[in-house]
């Protein structure tokens, strides 16, 4: 494996060392290693236990430390850890301790990489899928393009990487032009993201997540999906940081993709893939009457408005 392989690790030697027996089958030539540092002193015990599971590397690999001495955030700490990466690196594979892959989630991404290496248009490629239970999600190819970038684990460019902004500023220029809601196209869709992105300027999450979302968005980009989720997610429990007692769909069951892989003959978002993503992962336009409101409010926005608070309706 000649990709580089970049390893995000904080406080969680159990879920960690299940990432790293992956990445160790997998083998990469060069492994980067990104680490928060302890919130507590009681904290640091467990931080330390973490970053000594890379003590075991046992095949021909460069190893590439960036560990803080202090807690930056998920934020920062990402952030800064993947600029560093991408000032030494044209292009990487991201895994975070939490994320299991199946292990042709490397050559999957190893091969969309190198396809679409010179096509601006594509800016993330990701090994989770959120289209099981969408019965109408049937297709043909190994993969789809989207608007939203999936994070449980993915890979992208220095080129893309490049546009990631942490502090937003083109944010309200394009909120106050409208210029994201015809790419988003469903109205509903871009009202989350338009809050969402609202709370990210002004810095009131501690992540770095959301800020790619807006990244990909604002420059119109297509983000790769496999057809079969290639990813489980376990980080859904007491010790994360974000997600504590929630549950969401990140425990689905990691597949392996069958090569050679099949391309598909257009390079354009699948509105409707997205759509089910939207209401399944998101809750948007889960309820009917939401959705029948939709062309209402698009056309008419304060009659919109002043039905759904009439009716009190959520």
């Amino acid at each position: 494996m000649h990709t580089p392989v970049v390893f995000i690790i904080f406080n969680r030697p159990e879920e960690a060392s299940l990432v790293f027996a992956e990445i160790r089958k997998a083998r990469p030539k060069k492994l980067f290693v990104i680490a928060d540092g302890p919130r507590t002193p009681e904290e640091q015990s467990r931080c330390d236990a973490t970053r000594s599971i890379i003590d075991s590397i046992d095949w021909p690999c460069e190893l590439f430390k960036n560990f803080s001495d202090f807690n930056l955030g998920c934020g920062k700490r990402i952030s800064s850890g993947l600029d560093w990466v991408f000032s030494q690196v044209e292009e990487a594979i991201v895994l975070e301790d939490d994320c299991i892959p199946d292990q042709t989630f490397f050559p999957f991404c190893e091969e969309m990489l190198e396809r679409y290496r010179n096509n601006t248009r594509v800016m993330h490629i990701a090994g989770t899928s959120m289209q099981e239970g969408n019965s109408r999600f049937n297709p043909k190819d190994s993969y789809y393009f989207s608007i939203i970038p999936n994070l449980w684990g993915w890979a992208t460019w220095k080129r893309a990487w490049k546009l990631y902004d942490f502090d937003m500023k083109a944010w309200p220029k394009a909120k106050k032009e409208g210029s994201l809601i015809q790419w988003f196209a469903n109205p509903a869709a871009y009202e989350r993201f338009s809050g969402v992105f609202d709370r990210y300027y002004k810095h009131e999450e501690n992540n770095w997540d959301n800020q790619w979302v807006f990244a990909c968005a604002l420059n119109r980009a297509l983000c790769i999906n496999p057809t079969l989720n290639l990813i489980t997610n376990i980080g859904f429990n007491d010790s994360g940081t974000h997600f504590k007692g929630v549950k969401t769909p990140g425990d689905k069951m990691r597949h392996s993709i069958t090569f050679p892989l099949l391309h598909p003959n257009i390079i354009a978002p699948d509105r409707s893939a997205d759509s089910f993503k939207y209401r399944d992962t998101w809750g948007i336009d889960k309820k009917l009457h939401h959705r029948m409101l939709r062309p209402i409010k698009t056309l008419f926005p304060d009659l919109y408005w002043k039905f759904r608070n009439f009716f009190k309706l959520r």
